[in-house]
């Protein structure tokens, strides 16, 4: 693996001290990596997209509800 040294201002070291906590990366290298990829998929327009309908139900220790909310996983984040 390649490496790449960063400079961050304040500003953009609080914004991805953030999105570690929110996501839970074990470090902000990580956290990195897994934006500029996002970022990319997105720019040269992968369409893979995640399935997390195996994940529905499992917080609440029960079975996944019988219908669904939304009509697709792009919906919970609008």
């Amino acid at each position: 693996m390649s490496q790449f040294n960063l400079q961050l201002s304040p500003d953009f070291e609080r914004t991805l001290a953030r999105l570690v906590a929110a996501r839970r990366f074990r470090s902000k290298s990580e956290a990195v990596r897994v934006a500029v990829r996002e970022t990319l998929d997105r720019a040269l327009g992968s369409r893979d997209r995640a399935d997390f309908g195996q994940l529905r139900g499992l917080a609440a220790g029960g079975r996944p509800a019988a219908s669904r909310r939304f009509r697709s996983d792009d919906d919970l984040w609008r």
